[in-house]
């Protein structure tokens, strides 16, 4: 190794070699005491100046190795910043700065250019978007568009349906104009709508809505150039719908969904329909039990006192119900109930346990219907049309309960009769003859004879002018006198037979006549 001049770090001009940075050498130059040639310790950088070796330098020859050392330290940093600039500021100097475009991006449409922040672009941090568009001027018209996707489900127990729908409202709002030279929109999602101004349109009577968020919240914000919007959202909502149950299960209901401004009235804000009649429209709708006649829209005005007149639109549509699930249900099993309850006619008035069971089961299928069209159903203060057909049907199945217990009651006082009369042998015991079954039976006692009725023709062929005259009644004499009631029903009472006689034809149609008076109404 060289012979140098040994020095202090202090006073040697060029004290590098306490760190190899640029800092150092500045400093060092800075503080130059020693303008005379002094020898010294240090390291070389680049081609003079390398670490690989010492030697004495000149103090001019440490100045020119110190000055690169800071040309490179500054100068490296100042070049990366300078590329820094001109690659992220491109147009939004323009804006900002005032500085002119980088080259680059002056061919560049500013729609398309993903290095400006939506933000910039739109100039929102130079308005306040808590205010409406044109504030303290005339109404901002706000157009709605609706496409209706399904109907989910309608309850007539809570009286409201759930509807899903995508819901587009359109205004114009020049504070968000930007330049285009092509006149292309930008689309935006959720986290820029919660920047500016957007309707607040609200559904009336609305019980729960919802806006979709799956995978990402189903929000569409498109701003033209000109500053027309286009806002769209994707929502469900379950609101109310009067039902009138009047003529269940033969009904049509009446729905309506309201939209309307929750904070602006008339004044502020002019709620219409984008395109008339055809701003509703329909995907093909498919429902269980009910299928759908007609969707309109419409608009009023609602007023509210404390707060004025608003805007409001309306979602017509009306339901009409499928009958058949309720003929399956209901009506069906109902008819088939009552037909099974006159089979007891045609059932010997003797067999009491036969006809007893068979009258209280369908009684009791009759109860179990009628509730469970009752638990599915509101609590309404009036009469149903299908509560009129289940409870004449249930009267039908209970009269023919009755009527075989007016039979065995007629039974019964008859055969009484005639043990008092005598026509019953002394030996027979009418409490042992019922106590298998109930009922007196023809080989113990004698029922009701008819007696013969004399016969109009001589039985020989040679009958004289006397006995014709006999048997002819007296001239201005009644053939036939009409019977009082009392006679009527003791002709009932000595024939009880005859009840199940009149009852397999009068029950039929009397059943008959009630169907099509009920179906001619209703349907």
């Amino acid at each position: 190794m060289r012979d140098c001049c040994k020095v202090n770090a202090s006073d040697c001009p060029l004290s590098l070699h306490a760190h190899p940075g640029g800092g150092n050498a500045a400093r060092a130059l800075q503080r130059r005491k020693h303008p005379a040639t002094v020898g010294c310790w240090t390291r070389t950088f680049g081609s003079e100046c390398g670490w690989s070796d010492f030697r004495v330098l000149e103090v001019e020859q440490g100045a020119r190795c110190a000055a690169s050392v800071v040309a490179m330290v500054t100068g490296g940093r100042s070049s990366n910043r300078r590329r820094h600039k001109e690659v992220f500021l491109g147009e939004n100097s323009k804006f900002k700065f005032g500085g002119r475009i980088d080259y680059k991006l002056k061919r560049q449409d500013s729609t398309k250019t993903l290095l400006i922040k939506s933000e910039q672009l739109l100039r929102i941090e130079e308005h306040d978007f808590a205010m409406r568009p044109g504030f303290g001027g005339s109404a901002i018209p706000v157009g709605i568009d609706v496409q209706v996707e399904s109907i989910d489900s309608i309850s007539e127990v809570n009286m409201d349906f759930t509807m899903t729908l995508y819901l587009r409202h359109y205004w114009k709002d020049e504070r968000l104009s930007f330049p285009s030279r092509n006149n292309k929109s930008r689309t935006f999602d959720s986290r820029l709508v919660k920047k500016i101004w957007v309707p607040d349109v609200f559904f009336v009577h609305s019980k729960r809505s919802f806006i979709h968020d799956t995978t990402m919240e189903n929000i569409m914000l498109r701003v033209y150039p000109d500053g027309n919007i286009l806002y769209s959202v994707r929502v469900t909502v379950t609101a109310l719908c009067s039902m009138d149950f009047s003529r269940f299960p033969l009904d049509a209901q009446n729905c309506s969904l309201e939209l309307e401004s929750y904070a602006y009235n008339e004044n502020d804000l002019m709620l219409y329909w984008k395109n008339g009649n055809d701003s509703l429209r329909t995907d093909e709708i498919v429902l269980s039990q009910f299928f759908i006649e007609h969707f309109h829209a419409s608009s009023g005005l609602a007023f509210y006192s404390s707060t004025g007149w608003y805007n409001r639109l309306f979602i017509n549509f009306i339901l009409r119900r499928h009958i058949f699930f309720f003929m399956l249900q209901t009506y069906f099993p109902t008819m088939l109930m009552v037909v099974l309850s006159w089979v007891s006619f045609w059932i010997d008035r003797r067999a009491v346990p036969a006809r007893v069971s068979l009258g209280i089961t369908t009684v009791l299928t009759m109860s179990t219907i009628i509730t469970g069209v009752s638990s599915s159903m509101p609590q309404v203060s009036y009469v149903k049309a299908v509560d009129i057909y289940l409870w004449t049907s249930f009267l039908f199945v209970f009269l023919s309960v009755i009527e075989y217990a007016a039979v065995n009651y007629c039974t019964t006082l008859e055969e009484m009769r005639k043990m008092r009369r005598g026509k019953i042998p002394s030996t027979f015991n009418a409490s042992q003859a019922m106590a298998f079954d109930g009922c007196y039976h023809d080989n113990d006692i004698e029922l009701t004879t008819f007696p013969r009725m004399a016969p109009t023709l001589a039985s020989g062929p040679l009958t004289t002018q006397s006995q014709n005259s006999v048997l002819r009644p007296p001239e201005g004499t009644r053939l036939r006198r009409q019977r009082s009631v009392r006679e009527n029903v003791d002709l009932l009472v000595n024939n009880s037979y005859m009840i199940d006689s009149y009852s397999r034809l009068a029950f039929p149609l009397s059943y008959l006549l009630f169907n099509t008076v009920y179906w001619s109404m209703y349907s």
